[in-house]
């Protein structure tokens, strides 16, 4: 975040200030290629049959199409320069004057924080495999909420874009 994210736009319009896609990571597509390729090579060889070539056809794109379905999902902050703004994880969005403060959850306290400190009525955004989440304390009484944890891949850049970022 630069000096120039932080100044008010002319026309007020909130602007990005943070933006990430939670894909999944590229050796899941290179190991879903590569077993196909060793899947095709076998069933050619041996010759398979009609269902099995059906088979190879399938999965690997059912498989794809969860890849890309779970990649799908959007953290983005919009600030307006002003100290409003939004937080948007996935379809849920989150106005700035709800967050309380805002903490990194390391890779080392992930297990504990989705685990047996987890809190069941907890707004949840998780990938298991990104590593880091940031924890997001509300301030809104008429939410049950009490934080959002959201899984990202830069825990840092994404506290640093949310306000009172008392993170550590």
């Amino acid at each position: 975040m630069t000096e120039e994210d932080l100044r008010p736009s002319p026309d007020r319009a909130p602007r990005p200030v943070h933006s990430e896609r939670l894909r999944v990571p590229m050796w899941w597509w290179i190991a879903l290629a590569a077993v196909t390729a060793l899947v095709v090579y076998t069933s050619a060889t041996v010759g398979a049959r009609w269902w099995m070539w059906l088979l190879v056809a399938v999965v690997p794109a059912l498989l794809a199409w969860l890849f890309v379905t779970v990649g799908r999902e959007r953290i983005e902050v919009e600030s307006d320069g002003q100290g409003g703004g939004t937080l948007f994880a996935g379809r849920a969005r989150l106005p700035f004057d709800s967050i309380s403060r805002t903490a990194v959850v390391p890779a080392t306290a992930k297990q504990a924080a989705m685990g047996r400190q987890l809190d069941p009525e907890a707004f949840v955004v998780h990938r298991g495999y990104i590593p880091t989440m940031v924890i997001v304390v509300l301030d809104d009484p008429l939410d049950p909420t009490p934080y959002w944890l959201i899984s990202t891949r830069d825990p840092e850049a994404l506290a640093a874009a949310l306000p009172d970022n008392h993170y550590s």
